[in-house]
């Protein structure tokens, strides 16, 4: 019978501001957090991704490489970040050439279970849970729904 090969989630090469709290596990690598913030348990941060002073991350999310996040933001359980739009028909895989970057801007909140494509959100931002962000939103709100439609100014 063969053994699978084996790997732990690790934090390491990770550049961090005073008064961090991750809870365990966790898989962050080559990534920069801010000042006071607070990354829950089975997430995973990439490398070359940023995260601004007193961001929280709840538990389950993933943030992959080329992602941006500002200062006093909330990132809700289970978000998942998209790179790879898939324009080739597939996965790009190693060839970084496709993929795309994501910058969420300060005072974002984003609810459990959102999707975000590669786009950029603007400061002071409501994302609903569930939504899926597909396209840039360029004025603050409330929005929900898929694809994610502004449904209330804040």
């Amino acid at each position: 019978m063969n053994e699978p090969t084996l790997y732990q989630s690790k934090i390491v090469n990770v550049e961090f501001g005073e008064g961090v709290k991750v809870v365990e596990p966790a898989n962050i690598y080559g990534c920069k957090i801010g000042n006071n913030c607070f990354v829950g348990p089975f997430v995973e941060i990439q490398k070359d991704v940023t995260i601004g002073d007193r961001t929280k991350v709840q538990s389950h999310s993933f943030i992959c490489e080329l992602v941006t996040i500002g200062s006093d933001c909330f990132v809700g359980h289970g978000v998942m970040f998209i790179n790879d739009l898939f324009q080739k028909g597939g996965p790009a895989g190693g060839n970084k050439d496709y993929w795309k970057e994501t910058h969420i801007g300060n005072h974002v909140s984003i609810g459990s279970n959102a999707t975000i494509l590669p786009i950029d959100i603007c400061d002071n931002v409501v994302i609903g849970a569930g939504a899926v962000v597909t396209k840039n939103i360029t004025e603050s709100g409330i929005y929900a729904g898929n694809p994610a439609r502004k449904i209330k100014d804040l």
